[in-house]
Order: C-alpha cells, then structure tokens, then sequence
C-alpha cells in the first residue's frame, strides 16, 4: 500500500486579523444616515445688557402656539385662545395670522411696502409666531407642529406666486422666490421649554 498523503492544515492564525481589516474598511467606506434638526435662527445677544432699545413687539402681532406635557396644543392671540383638535387647524390659523388680509385690529399690524418685482404690498412685517412647549412635550407633537407652520408659510408664498407671476413659488425664479420669501418671512421663535402641567 502507497503511503497516505497528508492534507496540509489551514493556516488561521490571521483570519481575525483580516477580518478586523475588513471591519474597518466598511466602517470608513459606507456612509451613515446621520439626524438633522430644524433650521433656526436663534436672536443674537444684545452687545449691552444695560441697552433697552429693542423693538417692543406688540401683544396683537404674536401668535402664542403652547403645547402642555399632555401634548394638547392651544394657540392664543390677543382675543382668543383655542386648543386644537387636528393639526391641519395650526396651517390655517396661521396663514390667516400671516396675512390678515382683512386687516383685523386683533391681528398683525398691516403695512403697505414696496417690494422688488412685487410692486406696492400690504404685509405684516412685525408678525412673530411663538412656539412654547412644555418639558414633557412628546418630540413627535413638536415636529407636527413645526410642519403645520413650514407648510402655512409654503402656502402662503405659493399663493403670493401664482398672484404676482402666474405660476407655483417652485417654479419662479430664484429672483423671484428672494422677493416672495421677502414679502413673507418665517418668522418663527421658539422659547426655552417650560413646565406647563395640564392645564395651559
């Protein structure tokens, strides 16, 4: 009988090297789906705080929009106050709030400006929509409510398009869109979150 062949073993002291190799090259190669938050512009911090010439913001320009730790949202002007039952009610309270095409005294001061391409306006300049919520507020009320707004502000700007140039904002020109955007501006302020309880 011919002498048995022996079958050389596998050498795998290195496989644990290749394979940390191999995690650390998918680790740098693959890309990561990373969050992102709101765009805000948060107010800069007065050079003086002895200096009291800031702008007074007038109670009938604020639309006050205050979510409690039960997640119930009210929206209060200078005569009224509601709580929601749909979010869809945030995006038409709001845009009415924007306009105030009917120049309602407990709503936004209205101006007649003159803006580029635009021609002689009446906006509301000093109109400010104030968001509070509540340390228990739930992040997934906070983000409806944010949309509510952002799409108020898109309606409002779509409409404004098709008056002045007969198309959707999307399809103006970027000069275009700078004058609408100017004409109506995001003025959205977010407060430092409080503890409202129940009852707002």
């Amino acid at each position: 009988m011919g002498k048995k062949r022996k079958v050389p073993g596998l050498n795998s002291s290195s496989t644990a090297d290749i394979s940390f190799i191999l995690l650390i090259f998918f680790l740098i190669t693959t890309s990561m789906d990373t969050d992102q938050g709101l765009a805000r512009t948060l107010p800069r911090p007065p050079e003086d705080e002895n200096q009291q010439n800031e702008k007074k913001v007038k109670e009938r320009n604020i639309l006050n929009i205050r979510i409690n730790k039960d997640n119930y949202i009210m929206i209060a002007t200078l005569t009224n106050e509601d709580y929601i039952k749909s979010v869809k009610e945030i995006t038409e309270k709001a845009k009415r709030f924007i306009v105030n095409a009917e120049n309602d005294p407990n709503l936004p001061e209205v101006v007649e400006k003159d803006f580029d391409l635009l021609g002689r306006m009446r906006v509301t300049p000093d109109h400010v929509i104030s968001v509070q919520t509540d340390r228990g507020t739930s992040y997934g009320v906070y983000f409806q409510v944010q949309d509510a707004l952002v799409k108020a502000y898109n309606e409002v700007r779509n409409d404004l398009a098709k008056e002045k140039f007969g198309c959707t904002y999307e399809q103006c020109t970027e000069k275009q869109r700078a004058a609408i955007r100017k004409a109506r501006p995001m003025m959205i302020s977010e407060a430092e979150p409080k503890r409202y309880g129940k009852a707002l």
